[in-house]
């Protein structure tokens, strides 16, 4: 079985300035430039603030970088104050979305429902939803895929069955920690999630990401389960993406 194209993204969260953004894809397209063909078969992504979005769009036209969002809403128009349009989002150059991070979850109260219904908004306006999931907190396989599971089917159930979707498992209580999950445990609950009826019977491309305290030295032992890997601080730092983008092309 052929498997999809490997890919690596980074989402900068909250951490930048419109000026830093702006150096940052610069900094990346630059360090990228001197790489060759080594690149050729992977999907790279960048995922700024909502204020910088449209900049870095302009800014990666013409390269191999993808501009994602770090979130939407569900509905296309209407009176949602404060909200960002899906199809806004896909009007200006948007190409993926990330939703249902536990950010989104924790601090804003988003359930496996609203994660749905955005990830059907993201595929009704011909983007690829980027859709986190993960165990609350850490123990043993079963428990993380029974958690898990419950999100992704939620998911599934909402999209079409021939869209793509990408899955970006990352154990809560991995976020932000010092060290990643152990790999063990990630290719345990990545080939469980891989095996359930909602993604095995998928007609389209669905790929699977590490996230989680995800960064250089990583991938090697996780290829033979993820397609990829979801940055956070770790993919803060051109260099550091670069080598990582690196890592998992040639694993």
């Amino acid at each position: 079985m052929t498997r999809p194209r490997r890919v690596v993204g980074v989402s900068t969260k909250m951490y930048f300035s419109a000026a830093r953004t702006h150096d940052y894809v610069r900094d990346l397209i630059r360090e990228l430039l001197g790489s060759g063909d080594i690149l050729s078969g992977v999907d790279i992504f960048i995922m700024p603030d909502f204020i910088t979005l449209t900049s870095v769009v302009v800014q990666v036209a013409g390269t191999r970088i993808m501009c994602g969002a770090q979130d939407t809403w569900h509905e296309d128009f209407g009176a949602f104050t404060g909200e960002v349009s899906p199809a806004v989002l896909a009007e200006v150059g948007c190409r993926m979305v990330e939703v249902g991070h536990a950010e989104r979850r924790r601090i804003f109260g988003e359930t496996d429902e609203i994660t749905a219904r955005k990830a059907a908004a993201v595929v009704r306006n011909g983007m690829i939803p980027l859709v986190c999931i993960g165990e609350r907190t850490r123990g043993d396989v079963r428990i993380a895929v029974d958690e898990c599971q419950v999100q992704v089917e939620a998911v599934m159930a909402a999209v079409p069955a021939d869209a793509e979707v990408m899955l970006a498992y990352e154990p809560v209580w991995a976020i932000g920690a010092a060290q990643p999950a152990d790999p063990k445990h990630v290719v345990n609950v990545v080939g469980q999630i891989r095996g359930l009826d909602c993604v095995r019977n998928r007609a389209g491309t669905l790929r699977i990401l590490y996230g989680g305290s995800a960064g250089p030295g990583l991938f090697e032992n996780l290829k033979h389960a993820v397609d990829g890997l979801f940055l956070g601080r770790f993919g803060h730092d051109p260099a550091q993406m670069h080598r990582t983008i690196e890592e998992v092309a040639s694993a």
